[in-house]
Parts: structure tokens; sequence; C-alpha cells
């Protein structure tokens, strides 16, 4: 395949939300300060994203052809076949850039290795060069990672590469039927969170540390241990179900492999589903409406060092 064009995504960064937000630096400024913050620390990491943006746009400019998005951009631009994709910011970046990748090689570049832990982001500024250069010459290893999906019985769906939130946009009780391996029941509960393998040391991990942490208080000494998903394996969560003489709690959890899990909202208004941390990439989740919850035939290939 020959590649014509790398496109590079980026966030803004905390201090161009601000100035976004209050008009001027000056103004964002003075209401951090006035509250006790340490606005030099936005300075700081402003400044570091930018230079590391900068090195970056200037290596790739003597390799190949590239442009810049930002992060709010991608879901509505087209990726072509004739693309590299350029990730350079925190892990949740890489995330929300695969779905709409179309499988091209995606080379996720951590701009800050002192703030970032870069799980997903193999390569910085010094290094990703030669990551570019392998994909150019078609001599480069990458990791397939598989998505969920959602499938809506109205045939919308969406894609997750973390992680699924199902459940009511405010702080209410979802109120929905659940049915996994021919077992089925009703629910009230804050939400039912879908997790595939990259995600599980994300959203997933906090509800097994709510767990352990509770049931700490009355069994001590007890291991932490996190969940480790197989490669096409989803795992799903159901946070804080509440048993009533309606609702019961006894599909909590589960594994989904080859079969799907399947949930009908009972929900008149406020349902939704969203991926991967963003609530503005959602599908509404409404009495009627019938979600599937499985792998997805899509994947995202992650180039390697």
């Amino acid at each position: 395949m020959s590649f014509e064009y790398a496109i590079i995504v980026k966030s803004k960064t905390r201090l161009e939300s601000l100035i976004e937000r209050f008009n001027t630096k000056a103004q964002a400024k003075f209401y951090i300060e006035r509250l006790g913050g340490n606005f030099e620390e936005y300075e700081i990491e402003d400044d570091i994203f930018k230079n590391a943006l900068n090195s970056l746009q200037t290596q790739l400019s003597k390799v190949i052809k590239n442009k810049t998005i930002d992060r709010q951009f991608v879901s509505s631009y087209i990726f072509s076949s004739k693309n590299i994709i350029i990730v350079i910011g925190q892990d949740g970046l890489v995330a929300n850039t695969a779905k709409y990748s179309n499988n091209l090689p995606i080379i996720a570049v951590n701009p800050d290795t002192e703030r970032y832990d870069g799980v997903l982001l193999p390569f910085n500024t010094t290094n990703f060069i030669e990551g570019v250069e392998n994909v150019l010459t078609d001599n480069y290893n990458s990791k397939i990672m598989s998505f969920a999906e959602a499938k809506l019985n109205d045939g919308q769906k969406l894609l997750a590469f973390n992680d699924l939130f199902i459940g009511a946009s405010s702080h209410v009780s979802a109120r929905y039927k659940i049915t996994y391996k021919n077992k089925t029941e009703q629910q009230s509960s804050s939400g039912i969170i879908v997790s595939t393998p990259a995600g599980s040391t994300g959203w997933l991990s906090s509800i097994f540390n709510m767990a352990y942490g509770v049931t700490n208080m009355f069994e001590k000494n007890l291991t932490l241990k996190q969940p480790k998903l197989k490669e096409n394996d989803l795992l799903f969560a159901v946070r804080e179900p509440f048993k009533s003489i309606r609702t019961q709690t006894e599909l909590t959890a589960g594994v989904l492999r080859s079969d799907t899990l399947t949930i009908e909202s009972f929900m008149p208004n406020n349902g939704i589903i969203f991926s991967d941390g963003i609530e503005k990439d959602f599908l509404n989740f409404n009495s009627g409406s019938i979600a599937t919850i499985g792998i997805a035939k899509e994947t995202a290939n992650i180039v390697k060092k």
C-alpha cells in the first residue's frame, strides 16, 4: 500500500481549554489563582506539549506530507486508505481515534513521558519517525486490537476501543432487562460497563477497586486481582445493582466470547450508550430500544516499536 499523507491527531491542552472558556490567558490565570490553584503547572504542561507537537511536525515533514486535526473533528473526518494516522496525546486519544481509523496503521506518540503512563503510546518524539518509516516501507509490526460493539434494534451501532457504558445520562437509576447465557432478569443500577482487554486497566478497574475496598471492611487481607482478558474477550460489570421486589442482582458480571449480551431499555428518557468515556459519542437508549453487545468485526491496527 502506498501512503501519501500522515494525519496527526491531537487534543487541546488544559490551558487551551481554559483560554477558550475565559477568552484570554490573563483571565484564565486570574480565575485559577484566585481559587488558590497553580497556573504555572498549566503553562508548563502546555509548553511541553507544544514543543513535542512542533518537533513531531518538523520531523514528519521531511518524510511525508501531513496535516493536523483536533480530537473534536475525528468522528466526522473521513480517513483515506492512503493515510497514516499519528496520535500525539494521552492514551484516551488513541481509543477515541481508533474507532474511526478503518484499520489504518496508528502510530501513538507520548508527548510527555513524565506526565502520561502511555500504556497505548509506545513511541515518543525521539523515536516515532522510525515507526513512520517502517510503515512507509511496509516493514512494521503491529498489534491488531478488537472493538466492543453495541448494536441497536433500529440498526444503529457504536464501537468502543476501551469500554461501553449503558445506563442513564443523569444521576438516576437505569432500568432495563438484561439477558446473558439464556438467563434474564430486570435490573435497576448505575449502569453497565462493558470492557475490552485494552480498557480493562481503566474504568473497569475502578469497579474492582470499589468492590475490594468495601469487602475489605469485613474480610481483611484480601488480595486485589484485576481481570486479565484474552484477545477477543469482553467483560461486563453492573454498577451498584439494587435488589427489590421487581429487580434482581444475579447477573452482575460475565465474560463475553462468542456469545452476546442483550439489554432492553425500560427508561422512557435519558437512556444512553456511550463509548470510551466520551458522552458526546453516544446512542439514545430509551424504552423500546434493545442493544446487543459483542465483539465487533472492525479492528484497530496499532503500530509497535
